[in-house]
């Protein structure tokens, strides 16, 4: 092979170095390129209006190459200016050919393109791509993080609608809807009291074998009279007068405030001077009159009346049920929670009577006889009695009835219940801002990206055209051998 024909083959990474050890260059040529550059810069202030031109240094950082092209350029916009010797009379091309025999001189401009191939190569063009890179990262992290955010809205409407579900309401108009769902409390109870019924026999069963006539009280008044008031049930009697506690829920976006009856227990009676009926079947000539709420009874009362009120001769109770004891039993906040208790203890009987028989039947002679009595009742009988117990305390106990009794009788559960749902609201529309503001990021984030491309396809582009014109200024130097730099932009 003739010696002309072997490629010299120079790494992107040494490329500097060998043209300094091959003495092409002087080993620093920065002092000579800051001067150039000084007077590229002046150079450009004064230019022709030429389209070549605009094209030429449109984004460029002007190197050597560039001037031999500017060269040419201005040979044709300056050409009134050339004498008969072939010399120019314009400043702008004594300027540039000045700046050309710099760049010849020492070969500094093959130095300065090697400097800007290697920078390009190995910081330019990669920071580029990493910056794409992270732009399009942070573009995708911002869709995901709406993803997600979708899920979190979703979560939040999805707790609301069960909320929603369990108190029977729409969430449309929360004052409204609760207020009217409020009202269907008589309801639930009326169904339980109607289940209680159906297992009136249990009831006195339980009460027989317990040996106390006093056992489960509540239970056996229910399911006898059904859901009286508690005046009712203290007293053994029918009120002539219920006083009902009205409760009126209100509620705004701002303030969360419920209307409730006064609760002023304790207070010292109010004896008033009334005149009454002539019909009236009650014979007094004063009536003792209650604050709104408290349990005192009239006769308790009777006994703290001043012994100098000559206007008090005779005092009967009116039959009125005030304050606590209008409510009914299940609407009682004190009384409910009692009546449950029992539905809970009659329910613990079956399951032992259920266990009873069940051992009975496998031939167990060790035997609770306890419930002896019952051994009429089969095994099929007790279970059924006790599904239709497990039923009513489901009634009873259920989610939307104990959301309702809370709302009635509980202000701060009120305030707290109506919290959930605001809150939830809230955080649903600050999600959907942030989604408008990830989506917006998103969007400009891609922008960026796509500005981006442009230039680093640029960059390669006259990267690649740097490294041709390298690798030719070389090969000219040693009789047109070729010259490949190794690892160069190709690889890229």
């Amino acid at each position: 092979m003739n010696e002309y024909e072997i490629s010299i083959d120079i790494h992107s990474s040494k490329l500097q170095e060998w043209l300094i050890s091959r003495r092409i260059v002087p080993k620093n040529i920065q002092p000579y390129v800051e001067d150039i550059r000084a007077k590229i810069s002046n150079a450009l202030n004064d230019m022709p209006c030429n389209d070549g031109l605009v094209k030429l240094l449109s984004g460029n950082y002007v190197n050597y190459f560039h001037c031999k092209e500017i060269i040419e350029i201005l040979k044709q916009t300056e050409k009134d200016t050339k004498s008969v010797f072939g010399t120019y009379g314009s400043q702008r091309m004594k300027d540039w050919l000045e700046i050309l025999k710099l760049y010849e001189k020492q070969n500094i401009y093959i130095g300065e393109a090697a400097q800007i191939f290697v920078r390009n190569l190995n910081y330019e063009i990669p920071n580029m791509k990493k910056q794409i890179a992270k732009l399009e990262q942070r573009s995708e992290e911002c869709l995901k993080k709406i993803y997600d955010f979708d899920k979190t809205k979703q979560t939040l409407l999805s707790e609301r609608g069960l909320l929603c579900l369990q108190l029977g309401i729409k969430g449309e108009d929360l004052k409204n809807e609760l207020n009217e769902k409020i009202k269907e409390l008589p309801k639930i109870y009326e169904k339980s009291v109607s289940d209680l019924k159906n297992i009136i026999e249990t009831v006195g069963v339980y009460i027989e074998l317990s040996g106390n006539c006093n056992s489960i009280p509540l239970l056996k008044h229910v399911a006898e009279f059904g859901n009286t008031t508690v005046y009712q049930y203290l007293n053994k009697e029918v009120p002539l007068k219920i006083e009902k506690n009205y409760v009126n829920l209100s509620i705004d976006s701002n303030l969360y405030e419920i209307d409730y009856p006064s609760r002023n227990f304790g207070k010292t009676l109010n004896i008033e001077k009334e005149t009454v009926p002539m019909d009236s079947p009650f014979e007094f000539t004063s009536i003792i009159r209650f604050e709104p709420t408290g349990v005192t009874s009239a006769k308790g009362a009777e006994n703290k009346l001043p012994e100098n009120n000559k206007e008090v001769t005779k005092i009967k109770e009116f039959k009125w049920a005030t304050g606590d004891q209008a409510y009914s039993i299940m609407d009682s906040p004190y009384y409910r929670e009692k009546f449950i208790d029992e539905l809970y203890e009659l329910e613990s009987f079956l399951k032992l009577r259920e266990y009873e028989i069940s051992q009975h039947d496998i031939g167990n002679n060790v035997i609770f006889s306890l419930m002896g009595n019952m051994s009429s009742h089969d095994l099929i009988s007790v279970q059924k009695q006790q599904k239709q117990l497990e039923q009513i305390i489901a009634n009873v106990q259920s989610e939307q009835a104990q959301h309702l009794f809370q709302l009635k009788h509980s202000p701060k559960y009120t305030n707290i219940l109506v919290g959930k749902f605001k809150q939830k609201l809230i955080a649903v529309e600050k999600i959907k801002t942030a989604q408008g503001l990830l989506k917006a990021k998103s969007v400009e984030l891609k922008k960026e990206k796509d500005q981006l491309k442009p230039l680093l396809t640029n960059t390669i582009a006259k990267t690649k055209l740097l490294q041709s014109q390298i690798e030719s200024d070389i090969s000219k130097r040693y009789k047109n051998r070729p010259v490949n730099i190794v690892s160069g932009i190709n690889v890229i």
